[in-house]
This record gives C-alpha cells, structure tokens and sequence, in this order.
C-alpha cells in the first residue's frame, strides 16, 4: 500500500478487527465506510476481483460487525463475492492486496483463513442452510450463539435456498436472514405506508409486547405451537392485505421485515439492534446498489462484477489481451454454436447464470429465443435441457465444470438414464486460477466417467472443440459431454469446416519408441512441447491423443500395450478416477501384466488459488514439470 493509499484511509487503518470497529460513534462509522469504499476501489483496480457485488455491502457488513459479537456470533456469507469488506474489517487489511493471489488471501470466505470466515463460500445459494445448521447447534447446545445468513439475489435462484428456507420454520431457531436485493425488486415498495410498517414491525417495542401477548396466551394453555403458527400466517395475510404485497418468505412462516435501504447504516443499525433477539427464524430484506459509490459500476453492474484491472479515475479498464491472439476456448465455443443454429433451428443455448462468462451471449444476441439463461440453477439447466431435448431440440447446456458438481443426480437420472440427446458443454475444466478450489474444474472426468450412456470427450483444441460439438449435434443422438479449458486457445485460424468425428476414436500426434504418452484435452499441447524437449536429448517418445475418455478407443489402447513397457497418462483433472484410472483398468482387464503405468494430473488434494501458470508448475503440469517428469519415467 503506498503512502498516499494509507492517508485515505487514516480511520480504517486503526481497525484490526471488530472490536476495534464497536468503539466507534455513528458518524465515525459513516466515515470509515466511505474509507472502505476508497480502500477497496484502490486495491482492485490494479489486482482483479469481485468488484460490484462488495461495494454494495460496505454499510451492511460494518453493521452487522457493529451489532454482533462475531467470531462467537456467526455470519455465513454466500457465494462471498459480497465480502471483502468483512475480510478487511477482520484483520486483513495489511494483507488484501495479496488477495486472489498465489501464496495470498482466498477470493472467498475461507475458515483455515481466518475464524471469522465461519463457513465455505465459493458456490452459491449454501447460506441458509449451513447457518440454519448452526442455529440449530447454538439451541441444542444450549448456547447464545445469534447466527446471520447474508444471502444475495443471485443466489437465491438455487434450489437449495429454498430447501433451506423451507426448513427454517419447521426447526427450533432463531436464525436472521438477510436477503442482500441488489438488482430484483421481490416486493414493490409502496410508499408511506411502506415504510411506516417497516419501523413498527422492527420496533423492539412492538416486539416486546407481541412476545408478552403471546407468553401470557401460552400460560393459560390458550394457545399452542399449532395457534402460534396459525396467528403468524394471520398476521402475514393481515399485513399482505394492508400493503397490497405477499412474499414466499410470510408463506413459510418465516417473520419478513423490510425492504429498506440497505446503505442507510444508522437505519440498518437500529433494525437490527431491534429484531436481533427475536424468536424464531426471520428475513431483513435490503435493497442495495451493486457497484455503490463508483459511478462507473453503478451504471453497469455486470460488466463491473469483476472488471479485471480498471483505471480508477477514469473507470476505463484496461484490456491487455494482445491483438493477433488466439481466442478464448469459451469464444469459439460461442461463435461456434450460432454457426450452428443459423444452420439448424432445433439448435438452443441453456446456461445457469454465465452468459457472459460462457459466451453464450452471441447465442443470445443472435437467436434471443433460442438462448436461455436459468439463473443460478445448475440442476434446473440439465433437467430443463432434458424436457427441450425430449421434444426434438438440440440443447447445448453449458455449464462451468465445477458447477457441474451441483447438478450429478440430474445427469444421472434425468438426462443418461433416458439417454437423452442433450450436449453438455463444460467451461472451465481443469484448474482455473484465482477462484481457487471452489472453481477448479478437476473432477469432471473422473465423475462423468463411470456414467452409463455418457460420451466424455476433451478436443485437443479448437479444431476439435468445433468437430467434437459438430459430433455431439450430428454423429450421435445421445448425452454428450465436452470438456474444455478457462482461457486461450492454440490456434490463430480457429475457424475450419467441422466434420464428424468417430467417436472413441483417438489418434496418434508423434511416433516414438522408448515411451509413449496418452494424453486427453489441450493439455496435449503442453506434452507436446515437452517432448520436444526430450527428443533434442535423444529420446523417442509417442504421443498419442485419446480425444475421448468414454468410450475410450481400445485399439489404440491394444497398441500401447503391444508396442511399450512404459506408459503414461496425462490429463488436467484429478489423477483418481479419471483417463489414468481408465488406462490402469483396460491394461488390468486384459491382463497386460508387464506394463509399467505413471499417471499424471492433480494429486488427491485440493488445489489453492493462483494464476494458472503458478498452478500448472504446483503440480507440475507445465512443460517444464512434465518434461522432468517424463525424464523420471525414462531413467527408471
């Protein structure tokens, strides 16, 4: 932090941790939350995160620190692209500018980072349900434990916000949820009236006499559980009737409050000072400006969720992507897929959330009725790919591979057990950088492998990916998996005629003898050059491409067999389960007893977070790990 950063901020640098945030008067709390705001913007316009989404939340996190005695009182943040904020109050301040980075602080909420970080936060729409857990603990164990769930909008589109929400009134609780609104509007305001009930029903006087009325019914065995309940969906329907407003939370007999202005800090204060001791599960419902304070990301809230590196003063951003380059794996993918609806009408686009991050938005600008993004809803994406597909669509569902993971069950029952012509596409496959382990894409192949009625396939670049969507469209009427990368591509001409590829086929990149090497996706490349590299040393090695991990191409594999004593496997997924487990099982089931086989991938761990090159070298799956690597297997 340079010394000019430091004299912008001369309140929040006396904040360590929360305590130190108590001790201050309102005011002082009004003036460090625009320090927060300055600090924030100084930090991420030269290291790249989670932008908008924090700025929204400064006022929210300074008050919720402000009222709770955290670390004992647990605040669960989802997603926890909300949280930087809460990482700088809590100790972190001296290290965030390593935020993101190799060997630095997580992008997300971590509880190995810190004790305030209560609970994992990398995949969204798990709040609720993990603070509910908590909450449940705090009355089991007979604990004062107050537990707070900050949930945004966004997230509140996955399914298991709503299992936990629907949990909530049926447990013993008193967990608050805040429901973080910063781009949907779940209630209209409605004015004076509005507002009037939002004072009243947070009033701690009007609380106290409620709980006392209810009490002294209880006492004189006037009223039971059945009663309470029966009072609160009253009282819900009277309300709902007053204001002309409903909302799903009052329906699940959970107390609703709100909405109100969630960057009014002394009005978020006094509400939560007021419901903080309140029985039973209830809602805070905020409205807050994604972006808050920068002008720039006020006015375009998606482009500034994670707007890379950024001229602060201006609010330029600073692209450095160099002209002449290969293309984003995720571009091709895009540009591809329109290229194949103008073709064929039955062609649509499903994502859950990413169009941007996808590309799908080329679909979407191209086809727009043919191009649907479901929201945070990965399981919903394959299960509504699965109806389209059932009625003679063609849907290419894409998802990121790590969010894959929340929708298994769905590929499994939905999709393959009815064999379902529905192409999955994975973004993001293997590690992916800053997020960290939340995002990387390690275990897709492993997972999908072991799927009946699955075709897993992995191009070697962009070629392929175009071929191997080709195939998935034209060459089979089945599910269809194609994973992919996060980043460029190999090749400058990306575009070519695409052609049907057969399927379990691979094929053999370079002839050798004293090792041979199968490799599965654009990883490929990179064993490439590592050879290269041997063989200007003298070694003769074979490279082959298996391009697809089920079915896997069993001649080619009979072959190795028959030709080499020495084997190895080389793929960007985890080493357990995935195409060196493959490999290792047909060699078995054959009885090829005399081939040694060395598997290369990501070790049985979970990887941190960094630029993908560091995290390549980490696990030494870049040209010069693999090159030392396959220099090992032929000294032996």
């Amino acid at each position: 932090m340079s010394e000019n950063e430091k004299t912008n901020i001369p309140l929040l640098r006396t904040i360590d941790s929360p305590k130190d945030l108590k001790k201050l008067n309102i005011d002082q709390l009004d003036t460090l939350c625009q320090e927060l705001r300055t600090f924030i913007i100084d930090q991420l316009c030269n290291n790249p995160g989670h932008f908008g989404s924090s700025l929204g939340t400064v006022e929210l996190t300074v008050a919720l620190h402000y009222i709770y005695n955290t670390p004992y009182d647990r605040i669960v943040w989802d997603v926890g692209h909300q949280a930087y904020s809460h990482k700088i109050l809590t100790g972190r301040r001296d290290q965030f500018h390593t935020n993101r980075k190799f060997g630095g602080l997580a992008g997300f909420p971590n509880p190995e980072e810190s004790e305030y970080d209560t609970f994992s936060a990398g995949h969204a729409s798990n709040s609720i349900s993990a603070a509910l857990g908590m909450a449940v603990a705090s009355q089991v164990l007979n604990e004062k434990k107050q537990v707070v769930a900050v949930i945004g909008d966004g997230s509140l589109t996955g399914g298991l916000a709503y299992e936990g929400l629907n949990n909530a009134s049926s447990q013993p609780n008193d967990l608050l949820i805040i429901l973080n609104d910063n781009e949907m509007a779940i209630d209209d305001n409605v004015g004076g009236l509005k507002d009037y009930l939002v004072k009243m029903t947070t009033s701690h006087t009007y609380n106290k006499v409620r709980n006392d009325v209810y009490q002294k019914f209880k006492r004189k065995n006037l009223i039971g559980e059945k009663g309470k309940n029966f009072i609160l969906r009253f009282n819900n329907s009277l309300k709902s009737l007053i204001t002309k407003q409903q909302n799903i939370f009052e329906g699940l007999n959970i107390r609703y409050f709100g909405p109100v202005d969630g960057h009014d800090l002394k009005g978020l204060i006094r509400i939560l000072e007021n419901i903080k001791d309140l029985k039973g599960p209830k809602l805070l419902h905020i409205h807050t400006v994604k972006g808050k304070g920068y002008k720039p990301a006020e006015e375009s809230a998606t482009e500034w969720h994670a707007p890379g590196k950024f001229n602060k003063d201006t609010g330029e951003r600073i692209v450095s992507q160099a002209k002449d380059q290969p293309q984003l794996y995720q571009n091709v993918f895009g540009h591809t897929l329109v290229e194949l609806a103008e073709k064929d009408k039955r062609i649509v686009g499903i994502t859950p959330a990413m169009p941007s991050g996808s590309s799908m938005t080329f679909m979407m600008k191209a086809f727009p009725e043919r191009a649907f993004d479901v929201g945070i809803a990965e399981a919903h994406a394959v299960t509504y790919s699965g109806g389209l597909a059932k009625e003679g669509l063609i849907p290419f569902c894409n998802i990121y591979s790590s969010f894959m993971q929340r929708a298994y069950d769905q590929v499994i029952h939905d999709i393959a057990l009815q064999k379902l012509h529905v192409i999955f596409c994975l973004d993001r496959a293997g590690l992916v950088g800053e997020d960290g382990p939340t995002h990387h894409g390690v275990f897709d192949l492993a997972y999908m492998r072991c799927v009946p009625n699955l075709i897993v396939s992995s191009p070697y670049n962009e070629h392929y990916l175009r071929n191997l969507m080709y195939t998935a469209a034209y060459g089979n009427d089945g599910p269809f998996v194609i994973r992919y990368p996060r980043g460029q591509g190999e090749l400058k001409d990306w575009e070519c005629p695409m052609e049907v590829l057969p399927i379990g086929k691979g094929r053999k990149i370079n002839e050798g003898n004293d090792l041979a090497v199968i490799s599965i996706g654009p990883i490929g490349n990179t064993v490439s050059s590592a050879i290269k590299k041997l063989e200007e040393k003298g070694h003769s090695i074979a490279h082959y491409d298996i391009i697809f991990l089920k079915p896997i191409d069993t001649e080619l594999l009979d072959e190795v067999a028959s030709k080499f004593k020495k084997v190895v496997t080389v793929e960007n997924g985890v080493i357990a389960g995935g195409l060196g487990s493959a490999v290792l099982e047909y060699f078995s089931d054959r009885n090829y007893q005399e081939i040694e086989v060395t598997r290369i991938g990501i070790p049985d761990a979970f990887i941190t977070h960094g630029s993908i090159p560091e995290l390549n070298k980490l696990c030494k799956i870049d040209v010069e790990g693999l090159t030392e690597q396959l220099g090992q297997v032929l000294k032996k």
